[in-house]
């Protein structure tokens, strides 16, 4: 036991929380940030099948069908780069956990596999903050 214990002591001191929040950061951004891109042409303009999926497929409450497209395909934009950075993390990070709430709930209820790894890092950078690599530590905003 005290051999398999020096190997943990040893393993958690290679490896800085920060690198570990970056790592979360940067691979919870990338679906999100590629399933805005799909629903866009040129920069930030809504494609046809964007639009129909919101106003025949999806049933987003309390939101009509432009207002949810817009904002998801917006969200899915900013709050990957935002995670990226490190900046304004936890807000972030709980935007997408509401994103995914949201998908699971009224979008897609049998992908909670997929969900609850996505719910995994941003549970955790809610929790835990964006580590030390990170425009919010360098700003002292978390």
């Amino acid at each position: 036991m005290n051999r398999l214990s020096h190997l943990h002591e040893r393993l958690s001191a290679a490896v800085p929380e920060s690198l570990i929040a970056l790592l979360l950061r940067v691979g919870i951004a990338v679906p999100f940030f590629l399933s805005g891109r799909t629903k866009v042409e040129g920069f930030l303009t809504l494609s046809p099948s964007t639009e129909y999926l919101f106003a025949e497929e999806y049933d987003v409450p309390f939101l009509s069908p432009d207002l949810a497209a817009h904002l998801a395909t917006y969200a899915e934009h900013l709050l990957p780069i935002l995670l990226v950075l490190g900046l304004l993390t936890r807000i972030s990070a709980l935007g997408l956990i509401a994103m995914t709430l949201v998908i699971q709930l009224f979008v897609v209820p049998t992908g909670w596999p997929t969900h609850l790894l996505w719910a995994g890092p941003l549970v955790y950078l809610l929790a835990r903050g964006p580590g030390g690599w990170s425009l919010d530590r360098l700003l002292k905003l978390d």
